[in-house]
């Protein structure tokens, strides 16, 4: 059979003439449409994928809703950290603005000021007072203070005026002896939540206290340094802090996946291609975390004006303070959107989107091992470099540092889920109903049960690490500091009102005070030993009755006139000799009065004092000196109080005021903290508070999404007859048990990483077992703490009205 010949037209190009050649291709380009370049397709179906969520009706505007909350919280969080370094900043600005130094002059001037110090405390809040005296009417007014305060008036912090205002005044108003007359403004303060005053006064000198003479407020000497170690606990504390939320925002991002396969289905059914389909899902998702970041900054701005009512540990802020850096605020706006779409994709690169519905819940391959231990490996080989010591090497890269313990806690998150699918996939039946039904869900589909709990277990590794690390260098920074609060609970100082010869009637009226078992005053002196010229010749002269010298120093027999020597060796005065008491500023200058040491003067022991001292010198009875001595000695008081009357200290305060208003009262305690360290510690403190509140309420709503993902399932078994009960225990075991697994995992990791910080630290490794299992049961706290603010909506879920469907 022959072929028929082909035209010229049919022939192709085969054929072609050259002529007609370039004319058909024309033609033909100007058929075939031209192909899209990738950013038009990507933008084109992402725009269409958001018209499609705003036409998603009522389980779309859910879902969107969820995510939203989900990443809001989680982004309220961040904007709080990235606020943190203008917030310190702020603060320390105020406070050094307000600062002064030691004396600038030593005659006064048409604009120098005189200001004593005249600080308290009131069941445990610290009120910061200065008494002003200006010696010309150029004297420098401090921040935030309109004009001087008249003698008698003074300027009060709004916090310290609403305390005098309250029911609590009645034992803080016989302190503060004056009257009020302003406010002191926000430059003046460090906190919204700062008691704080500045009183006027004509009777202020150079020898009334802890006075000095200044022209000028303002601090010029650099911030303390917090040092190396404490530098590594702020960086590691940032991470653990944030990272969890990192994470949960990451959760809630793939919220409702089940809820959106109906969508896409239709999609394809339509004549989308899967990678279409998968770019409306992640359309979605763009939309719902930008509805988050605006959620996000929704509940920023709802902190920001509650801030100034919050107050931990002394540290306070103001409205004003609270605005994230640039760079951090642009970070987190550009990265939530972005990492939506890069976790949506990512979630959906094993989904096969069919016209007739979405192959999720088929047989699952095994998650594979071998590439998760690779972050974990990359983190450590980041920190490597530094566990020669963080302290020999002076100085660190601390975005090293936080990178690699990211990576470390990341690999936590990694490995759950395959342990979690290891050990499930090998568990029974058994154990009942609920049980049964748990471990099948978690069989079925473990992964949303573990990603709830990812982000606990991360805050928990992360938590024992550092736990691990405080304890291991704690030793340098909190000293123990040998006070005896046994003996006496408080020191007072007195700074000038009360001398040497008022010191035992002064005592008798702090001891007659309520709440005060006693009080015992010494006077204190230097006296210069017969033919010395060299400093170390000096010798401490203690005056003080009977029983408060055996506070001091171990004598036997004791009467008014007695002199005793102790604990100077080769370099104490013999009986007989005469010496020279101290001329300093309080004796106006010349020379001090001379004492002869009476020759019936004894040797005494050495004995440990209430503050965990040894004392030396000479230690006399009053009747034994020349009165003149006393005039210029300073004098101290040991005091003991009620420990059983809540009210002690507070009356004990008010009777030492009435003495010397400028006195200093020290509370005799068993430790003293560094402040730098104390500062790192007390942050971490209102960071773990924050943190925990943020992640109780995502994986709240985390559990809430997931039950209302199942709520057809949930009614189902429900009108089949299946108790109630049975399904809340099968939802609390799906919480529990990858939690169980999780905190198995987390407590060696955290203590490997922790062990880790302190090798880098130069400490030995010390893990504090009791801290451990405390933020052990505390997670585990959270986790049933949710689950049971769940159930009742889990209960609303399980009604016949869940069998609806649109």
């Amino acid at each position: 059979m022959s072929r028929p010949p082909r035209s010229a037209a049919s022939a192709g190009p085969h054929r072609s003439t050259p002529s007609a050649g370039p004319h058909r291709s024309a033609a033909s380009a100007r058929s075939r449409p031209a192909a899209r370049p990738w950013y038009a397709r990507w933008s084109g179906d992402l725009a269409l994928g958001v018209r499609l969520a705003f036409a998603g009706g009522r389980s779309g505007w859910s879902r969107i809703a969820m995510t939203a909350v989900g990443v809001g919280l989680g982004v309220m969080m961040l904007l709080v950290a990235a606020s943190m370094p203008t917030m310190l900043h702020a603060r320390g600005e105020r406070t050094a603005a307000r600062d002064y130094g030691s004396a600038e002059m030593s005659r006064p001037s048409d604009r120098s000021l005189l200001i004593g110090v005249q600080d308290t405390d009131f069941y445990g809040k610290s009120i910061r007072g200065r008494v002003l005296r200006p010696e010309g009417p150029r004297a420098p007014l401090p921040p935030g203070v309109a004009a001087f305060p008249n003698p008698g008036e003074m300027v009060v912090s709004p916090a310290l005026a609403d305390l005098l205002s309250s029911r609590e005044d009645a034992l803080l108003r016989p302190r503060l002896g004056y009257r009020v007359v302003g406010r002191i403004g926000h430059a003046g303060l460090g906190g919204a939540q700062e008691y704080a005053y500045y009183a006027g006064s004509d009777r202020l000198t150079l020898r009334s206290g802890l006075v000095v003479r200044v022209t000028s407020f303002g601090s010029r000497s650099p911030g303390q340094s917090l040092g190396p170690v404490l530098v590594l606990l702020v960086v590691i504390a940032f991470v653990v802090l944030l990272l969890p939320v990192a994470v949960f925002i990451g959760t809630a991002m793939r919220f409702g996946g089940e809820s959106s396969d109906h969508r896409l289905a239709a999609l394809r059914l339509m004549g989308a291609d899967q990678r279409m389909a998968r770019r409306f899902a992640a359309a979605e998702a763009l939309l719902a975390s930008v509805f988050g970041l605006l959620v996000g900054a929704l509940m920023f701005l709802v902190v920001r004006v509650f801030v100034e009512q919050v107050t931990v540990f002394g540290v306070g802020f103001f409205t004003s303070d609270v605005r994230p850096a640039l760079q951090p605020a642009v970070l987190i706006a550009l990265a939530v959107p972005v990492s939506s779409v890069l976790v949506t994709l990512f979630s959906l690169r094993k989904v096969m989107i069919e016209p007739l519905g979405v192959v999720r819940s088929a047989t699952r391959t095994r998650r594979r091992l071998w590439w998760r231990p690779i972050v974990p490996f990359i983190g450590l080989a980041l920190l490597y470099p530094l566990l020669r010591g963080v302290q020999r090497l002076g100085s660190f890269n601390e975005y090293q540092v936080a990178v690699g313990v990211a990576l470390l806690l990341i690999g936590i998150a990694t490995l759950l889920p395959w342990i979690v699918e290891a050990v499930v996939g090998r568990l029974g039946s058994g154990g009942g109903l609920s049980w049964h039904l748990a471990v099948r869900r978690l069989q079925l589909d473990g992964g949303t049960s573990v990603r709830a709990v990812s982000g606990i277990v991360v805050a928990v590794a992360g938590a024992i690490a550092l736990q691990t690390m405080f304890t291991g260098v704690r030793g340098d920074y909190v000293q123990e500091t040998g006070q005896n609060t046994s003996r006496a609970q408080a020191q007072v100082t007195f700074r000038g009102a009360v001398d040497g010869t008022r010191a035992a009637g002064a005592a008798a009226r702090l001891g007659s005070a309520p709440g005060v078992r006693g009080a015992l005053a010494k006077a204190t002196t230097s006296v210069l030993l017969p033919g010395a010229k060299k400093d170390d010749s000096w010798v401490t002269l203690t005056v003080a009755d009977c029983p408060a010298l055996r506070e001091v120093i171990r004598i036997g027999r004791c009467a008014d006139g007695d002199v005793f020597i102790a604990g100077l060796g080769r370099r104490a005065p013999r009986p007989g000799e005469t010496v020279r008491v101290d001329a300093d500023e309080d004796t106006g200058g010349g020379r001090g009065p001379s004492w002869r040491i009476p020759k019936s003067a004894r040797p005494a022991g050495q004995r440990t004092n209430p503050l965990g001292q040894t004392e030396e010198g000479v230690f006399a009875t009053p009747s034994a000196v020349d009165p003149r001595i006393l005039r210029t000695a300073h004098v101290t008081m040991l005091v003991r109080v009620n420990t059983a009357d809540g009210d002690a200290v507070e009356r004990m305060r008010n009777a030492v005021a009435a003495l010397d208003p400028m006195a200093d009262v020290m509370m005799l305690t068993g430790t003293q903290e560094d402040n730098g360290f104390g500062a790192v510690r007390r942050g971490l403190f209102i960071g773990a508070i924050a943190a925990l509140l943020v992640i109780g309420a995502v994986l709240l709503v985390t559990v809430l999404e997931q039950m209302k993902q199942r709520r057809r399932l949930l009614a189902m078994l429900v009108a089949f007859g299946t108790r109630r009960s049975v399904l809340n225990r099968s939802v609390l075991w799906q919480t529990t048990v990858p939690m169980v697994l999780g905190l198995l995992l987390a407590v060696p990791a955290g203590t490997g990483i922790g062990a880790l910080l302190l090798k880098m630290s130069e400490k030995p490794v010390s893990i504090n077992w009791a801290a451990v299992t405390g933020i052990c049961g505390a997670a585990a706290g959270v986790v049933l703490l949710v689950t049971a603010f769940s159930l009742p909506t889990v209960r609303r879920l399980m009604d016949p009205e869940g069998l609806r469907t649109e």
